[in-house]
C-alpha cells in the first residue's frame, strides 16, 4: 500500500481520468461518477461517501488522498458582510479567499498561487515572492470550503486573489474544467472571471481553449513608462503587445475583455493617462473597471482622491469607453489580497 506522499490526489482528477482509473481496478463507471459527485460536495474523507461499499472506501483510501483546506483565520466585515478566509494548506502554507455578497449572487475570489513573482508595485501578494503553485484540488477547495464555512451558495468565481493565474496555466485550466463540470460544482464558465497581469503567450493559449469565461486584464496604465514602473512584467511585453493579444482573444472567443485599472495618486490618474487609455480602447468594446487602490503600508503608494476617480471616469465615458467604478467591499478588514497572509506570516 502506498504511503501518504505516494497517494494520488483524487480531487485533481478529471471525471474521464477517474473513470479510466476505476476501470483498471475492475470497477463499474457509475462508481467513478459517484466519487466525483461526492468530491464536488466538499467531503474530506472516503468514509463520508456512504453509498459506496465499505470495502471500496477502504481500497480508495489506500490509493488516493483527498486534500482539503483548514480555516487558519476568518474576518467578517461589519459594514457589508464580506468574509475573508485565510486557509492552511496541507503543507502548512497559507492563501486567502474572499466571499463577496452581491444582489446577483455570492462571488468567491480565489488565489491561484502561494505568493506571486510578478512584483507589482502596489500589491501585498508579491512582497514575499512566489512559494509555489496551487494544485487544482486546492483551488477547487477554496470554492467548496468557502461555501461550506459560510453556509452560502457560490454562484460566481473570480481568479483575482494571490498569484498570477496564467503563471500556473495547466493547474488553473484543470481547475476550471473541474469546477465547471455538471457532476461537480457546476459553475458556468460565463460566471467565472480570470484576471491576468498580461502574459501574452498564455492569453493566446487560453483563447485557443475558447472557454467562454471573462478575461480581466490588470492594466493600470496605458503607456509603457508608467506601466513598467507599476508592473515589472510589462518590460517583457509592452502595452501594445498586450492590447494585440487581447484583440486576438476577443476575435477567437467573442468575449469582451475587462480591464482593471487601480488609480494611484499622482502616478496613473492624470488627464493624460485617461485620454490615452480612451484613445487605445476606442472601438474595442472593452470595459474598464476603475479601482480605488487598497493601501499597503509596505508599498507607500496612495489611492487617488474621490474627485480624481470621478474625473478619470468622466473622461473615459465621454470618449465612448464603458466604465464602472468598483464598489469597495471589506474596507474594515484586510481587504487587499495578500495582507492577511503577510500579517499572519510576520506574527508566526
Amino acid at each position: 500500500m502506498p504511503d501518504a506522499q505516494e497517494k494520488i490526489d483524487i480531487k485533481s482528477l478529471l471525471p474521464e481520468e477517474l473513470s479510466t482509473a476505476f476501470k483498471t481496478m475492475g470497477l463499474p463507471n457509475f462508481r467513478a461518477k459517484q466519487v466525483f459527485q461526492w468530491l464536488g460536495r466538499g467531503v474530506t474523507s472516503f468514509a463520508e461517501m456512504t453509498d459506496l461499499p465499505a470495502a471500496l472506501r477502504q481500497t480508495l483510501d489506500g490509493h488516493y488522498v483527498i486534500p482539503f483546506l483548514l480555516v487558519a483565520q476568518k474576518q467578517v466585515s461589519q459594514i457589508d458582510g464580506t468574509e475573508k478566509f485565510l486557509w492552511e494548506l496541507p503543507d502548512g502554507e497559507t492563501v486567502e479567499t474572499v466571499l463577496m455578497r452581491y444582489r446577483h449572487g455570492n462571488t468567491v475570489c480565489i488565489s491561484s498561487q502561494v505568493g506571486c513573482r510578478m512584483g507589482c508595485a502596489f500589491c501585498a501578494s508579491t512582497l514575499g515572492g512566489k512559494i509555489r503553485d496551487l494544485l487544482p484540488s486546492e483551488m477547487l477547495d477554496e470554492v467548496l470550503r468557502t461555501g461550506i464555512e459560510s453556509g452560502l451558495p457560490i454562484s460566481n468565481i473570480v481568479l483575482m486573489g494571490i498569484g498570477e493565474p496564467l503563471d500556473n496555466f495547466e493547474n488553473v485550466v484543470r481547475f476550471l474544467y473541474l469546477v465547471n463540470h455538471k457532476d461537480g460544482a457546476s459553475i458556468g464558465m460565463r460566471h467565472i472571471s480570470l484576471s491576468t497581469c498580461g502574459l501574452t503567450e498564455s492569453i493566446d493559449k487560453l483563447a485557443e481553449l475558447n472557454l467562454q469565461l471573462t478575461l480581466s486584464v490588470s492594466l493600470h496604465a496605458p503607456d509603457d513608462e508608467t506601466r513598467s514602473k507599476l508592473m515589472p512584467v510589462n518590460r517583457g511585453y509592452g502595452v501594445d503587445k498586450l492590447f494585440a493579444a487581447c484583440e486576438r482573444y476577443f476575435e477567437k472567443t467573442g468575449r469582451r475583455i475587462s480591464f482593471e485599472y487601480a488609480l494611484v495618486a499622482g502616478v496613473n490618474d492624470t488627464p493624460y493617462h485617461a485620454n490615452l487609455l480612451a484613445q487605445k480602447l476606442k472601438g474595442t468594446g472593452a470595459h474598464v473597471n476603475l479601482i480605488r487602490l487598497n493601501y499597503v503600508s509596505e508599498r507607500g503608494l496612495k489611492p487617488s482622491e474621490e474627485h480624481t476617480v470621478q474625473e478619470f471616469s468622466k473622461v473615459l465615458s465621454q470618449r465612448g469607453v464603458t466604465v464602472t467604478v468598483r464598489r469597495r467591499l471589506g474596507s474594515d478588514i484586510d481587504a487587499a489580497c495578500g495582507q492577511l497572509r503577510r500579517r499572519q506570516t510576520r506574527e508566526s
